[in-house]
């Protein structure tokens, strides 16, 4: 038994070089990479932007490199687009160099240098960018990116989270989706006051978010006509029929426990809506879903769902259970208002399903009425035309 025990051990430390090994090697192809796409969308945009190339000259070279270079990926016309894009959106890091670092370029614009984007060799912009994050994102990732977000912080921020939390495309999108920066940080809880750690509470305040799009909720298929008249219940089990997606929105330390957990304390009996553990927190972590408007009263019950984990579940060596009350709708001052008296850490975040997206697209119904009225007006104008004709 010791023997498969030691061969167990041996597997897993074999494996854990392995995985860091191929790690190690995707970033290196990574950086290689970014490195050729930078400077050929460099060489792209001079001879595009100013003129010098004519209309369709892209789709030209596109076809003539896969005819030269049978089985060439990544060239199409609207990947070599995406490569002036990345080039005109990132040159701030080739551009923000110190005097005293020189880029050497080659003299003939016609030459392409390869090793402009390699050459930085420090963090360019104050720190707010760490240039191991930017490299260790393939291109897709970095499009997906530069695609669906507006500002240097927010561009900086997703690269440093999908590099921290090895996401994929479909998991980026996903958080792009939710609007993840926007919504950081922004939950009112009373972390700082209740965890012990003030590190651990800074982290707390950074994972949960104020608001969580659950758009896998599909409100029509559970044949409910509003989405306001949903029932908890409900929820929780199409949260559980999506635990991975479910978790995915918190982040991927995570660990997904069990829902309807019952407890009985004193001849009482509690029942937990959904449970997880978090590593990263060391903490269980309990969140109670509500289909309404936040009430203190949740927060009460919240509390003694806590001193019950505290008390009957909470291992030596972690940290206080903490409690997230998940809402449709919330004041963030009352909130905050409220929490003061509480000494268990909680927080407030409210939540969208899909028809709530649906109708911030749509007008809203005096807007249509608006348009109905116009448009009449405009048919009945048409009508006083045709009779004069």
């Amino acid at each position: 038994m010791s023997d498969i025990i030691n061969y167990k051990n041996a597997v897993d430390i074999i494996k854990t070089a392995i995985l860091q090994s191929q790690y190690r090697a995707a970033k290196a192809v990574n950086k290689e990479q970014l490195a050729l796409y930078y400077s050929i969308g460099k060489f792209v945009s001079e001879n595009s932007r100013e003129g010098t190339w004519g209309t369709g000259a892209i789709e030209t070279i596109s076809q003539t490199l896969q005819k030269e270079l049978p089985g060439l990926r990544g060239f199409s016309a609207s990947n070599i687009k995406n490569m002036r894009q990345f080039y005109e959106q990132w040159s701030i890091l080739t551009n923000r160099q110190p005097a005293a670092v020189e880029i050497q370029s080659p003299e003939n614009k016609d030459v392409i240098n390869t090793t402009q984007l390699l050459d930085i060799n420090r963090q360019p912009m104050a720190g707010d960018l760490d240039l191991m994050d930017f490299f260790a994102l393939g291109f897709t990732l970095h499009m997906e990116i530069l695609a669906k977000t507006k500002t240097l912080e927010e561009r900086v921020f997703y690269i440093h989270e999908c590099a921290a939390m090895s996401w994929d495309k479909y998991e980026l999108r996903d958080m792009l989706k939710a609007d993840l920066f926007h919504h950081q940080a922004q939950m009112p809880n009373n972390f700082l006051k209740t965890l012990p750690k003030k590190q651990q509470a800074l982290r707390a305040i950074e994972m949960f978010k104020d608001e969580y799009l659950l758009d896998y909720i599909n409100v029509e298929e559970l044949g409910v006509r509003d989405s306001k008249d949903i029932d908890e219940r409900v929820i929780e089990n199409s949260i559980v029929q999506n635990i991975k997606n479910f978790i995915m929105t918190f982040g991927k330390s995570f660990t997904y426990h069990g829902h309807q957990v019952h407890y009985d304390k004193m001849g009482h009996d509690h029942w937990i809506d959904l449970l997880f553990f978090n590593r990263e927190l060391r903490s269980l972590v309990v969140v109670e879903l509500k289909k309404g408007a936040f009430k203190p009263a949740y927060l009460a019950q919240l509390s003694l769902y806590l001193r019950i984990l505290d008390d009957d579940e909470r291992l030596p060596g972690e940290n206080p259970s903490v409690g997230i009350i998940l809402c449709r709708d919330a004041d963030k001052a009352y909130v905050e208002y409220v929490l003061q008296d509480y000494n268990k850490p909680m927080g407030v975040a409210t939540y969208k399903v899909t028809q709530d997206r649906l109708r911030e697209l749509l007008p809203s119904e005096e807007e249509m009425k608006r348009l109905l009225v116009a448009n009449d007006r405009d048919n009945d104008n048409i009508d006083d035309e045709n009779k004069v004709d």
